[in-house]
């Protein structure tokens, strides 16, 4: 079945038995003590715990349980949540084959977190006073299944896009399903 096929569907009766939502997601960056110290002073995440190191390893388990090079190790890792949303588990990785350059939105692996704000303007105003780069404007969605909804990205210290958005009076597809999208308002 499709992914538009299934729009609007409670449940899909192909999926994986007992699936209840996202735990986490997790992203390598150069530094985890820059990162989350920017996603508790600046975003207002909190902290809980610090896991690893893992590796390094005599043998192929890197390679074979994470599919990265075998030789690379994880010094440290932590978990971080963000208000009433998904945790983070922010990596540390050196590896011989390791990359440095971020992926833009437009590469194959290419991803952003949003953040909802209750306050765009208040929000956008307070992350610049810390010294946050914006990238343009806010956007609002004035049409479609969006409308309601205002994005604007940003950029972490370690170059990760990272975007705002606010809906205060909904989203326009809201009124056209009893279905709902996970919102982070509860």
């Amino acid at each position: 079945m499709g992914v538009l096929s299934t729009l609007g569907a409670s449940a899909n009766a192909g999926s994986t038995p007992g699936v209840r939502g996202t735990d986490h997601f997790g992203f390598t960056v150069p530094d985890t003590d820059q990162a989350v110290n920017f996603l508790v002073d600046v975003m207002g995440c909190q902290a809980f715990f610090t896991i690893g190191p893992f590796g390094p390893f005599e043998d192929n388990w890197m390679q074979d349980n994470l599919d990265v090079n075998p030789r690379a190790e994880i010094p440290v890792a932590h978990l971080v949540r963000c208000g009433n949303g998904t945790n983070f588990e922010i990596f540390e990785y050196s590896s011989p084959d390791q990359r440095k350059t971020q992926p833009k939105n437009s590469d194959i692996g290419g991803h952003h977190i949003a953040f909802y704000v209750d306050d765009l303007d208040a929000a956008i105003a307070a992350m610049k006073a810390e010294g946050v780069r914006f990238l343009g404007e806010p956007h609002p969605f004035t049409d479609g299944p969006l409308a309601g909804l205002t994005w604007i990205y940003f950029m972490s210290p370690w170059g990760m896009q990272m975007e705002l958005v606010s809906a205060p009076d909904g989203k326009a597809y809201e009124k056209t399903t009893p279905d709902r999208l996970w919102d982070p308002r509860g």
